[in-house]
């Protein structure tokens, strides 16, 4: 393969607003593993849209989904239930071991329908007192940036500016377990934390971690909500980044890789006596669980049912792990890796993640950098070995 050795700028337009400080390309199309830009030149997709393209760019299976579901019926509002919703939302019930199934359009939704979720379940089954419902998170959280979300975030770019902040939130350390228990009063509704903390750099918490929350919130009447945006649905080489420690959550909050690449399809998952305190025309989304993203939906959780796509990051993920290992000391300070997903630390002398990330783009590979030092690698599940291989060497190339 190729490396790319030109960069090209981002068309700009007045009325478009960048708040993402993308990357100098203005990608025009994609298939399989690769983009390509306006120009005609190609990048190796390690950025994937943080799992939302799991599957690959353009699927066949995906695109067929969507293209019969087309020649049918696109969208509906909430005024109707279309003969694709009962499909998808019984499939992933399955696939999560759950009963219920409510459809948002994007993760934040899927975030702000758990905490309300969590608020009525405090008042209506706990018998929290009105208005005093709290929800324990953890430090470097990344959950979504509307206004309740940005108010229990520790990143000043995401909060700055944005208040007054929602009450109702105690934040607690990452990975410290016992932080959460001493956390706990009687008005604790939940425990909302990320199985595996993707936008702090792939942040893996300590073995046993996830099962001593789950006791913890057993012994103290609290929901335990599992954030699974990132690191759900095959990315980290199970089904769900729980499944590494054998924890079921009260509640998954899933999307990104829900609407395989294709659509923004996002969904809350829980049983009967959680997600079901939610009653008829309390909550809801115009086009949550609409026909084409949930045709596109229960593709993609066919998919997933077959395991082979967990079985494929989880060997892929240890063929990128024992390529970079070779990299720490040696313009890398560490590795930190789940299934298909990587942190890499970028050593300081060599750079920052987001100028690392510039010259890898040059190069032909797309990464995303967090957090100053650290570059995230996220590629599609259906990119192979040797791909994997290039763009290790690329990276070598750049800390030259």
């Amino acid at each position: 393969m190729t490396a790319v050795d030109e960069t090209t700028e981002a068309v700009t337009e007045p009325h478009v607003a960048h708040n993402y400080h993308p990357l100098p390309v203005n990608i025009a199309r994609a298939e399989g593993a690769w983009v390509t830009d306006v120009e005609g030149k190609r990048y190796l997709d390690l950025l994937a849209a943080y799992s939302a393209v799991n599957f690959g760019h353009r699927h066949p299976a995906l695109v067929a989904a969507v293209t019969e579901q087309l020649g049918r019926v696109t969208l509906v509002s909430r005024a109707f239930q279309s003969d694709r919703l009962e499909p998808f939302a019984a499939a992933l019930a399955e696939l999560a071991g759950k009963d219920l199934v409510l459809p948002m359009n994007t993760g934040a939704e899927a975030v702000e329908t758990g905490i309300k979720v969590a608020r009525a379940w405090g008042y209506r089954v706990k018998g929290i007192a009105a208005g005093k419902a709290r929800i324990i998170v953890a430090a470097g959280n990344f959950h979504g940036r509307t206004t309740t979300i940005v108010s229990f975030s520790d990143d000043e770019q995401a909060r700055d500016d944005f208040g007054p902040y929602t009450p109702g939130f105690d934040v607690v350390p990452y990975g410290d377990a016992e932080a959460i228990a001493a956390a706990i009063t009687d008005d604790t509704a939940a425990v909302l934390v990320e199985p595996i903390q993707g936008e702090a750099g792939v942040v893996i918490p300590p073995a046993g971690y996830l099962r001593r929350i789950r006791e913890i919130c057993d012994e103290r009447g609290v929901l335990f909500i599992a954030d699974e945006i990132q690191a759900g649905l095959g990315r980290v080489g199970e089904t769900f980044a729980c499944d590494r420690e054998g924890v079921v959550p009260d509640l998954y909050l899933l999307g990104k890789a829900l609407g395989g690449g294709i659509l923004p399809v996002s969904a809350v998952v829980g049983n009967t006596d959680v997600l079901g305190v939610i009653r008829p025309g309390e909550h809801g989304s115009t086009f949550g669980g609409n026909p084409l993203a949930a045709a596109v939906g229960l593709r993609v959780v066919e998919m997933l049912q077959t395991g082979e796509f967990q079985e494929r990051a989880r060997a892929l993920g240890a063929h990128l792990e024992q390529a970079l290992a070779p990299l720490i000391g040696h313009g890398v300070t560490a590795v930190r890796i789940a299934g298909l997903w990587a942190g890499v630390d970028i050593d300081p002398a060599k750079g920052t993640g987001r100028e690392i990330a510039e010259r890898l783009l040059e190069r032909g590979v797309l990464v995303k950098d967090t957090h100053g030092q650290t570059v995230r690698i996220a590629p599609p599940l259906v990119i192979r070995a040797t791909e994997l291989d290039w763009a290790v060497e690329q990276l070598k190339l750049v800390l030259a």
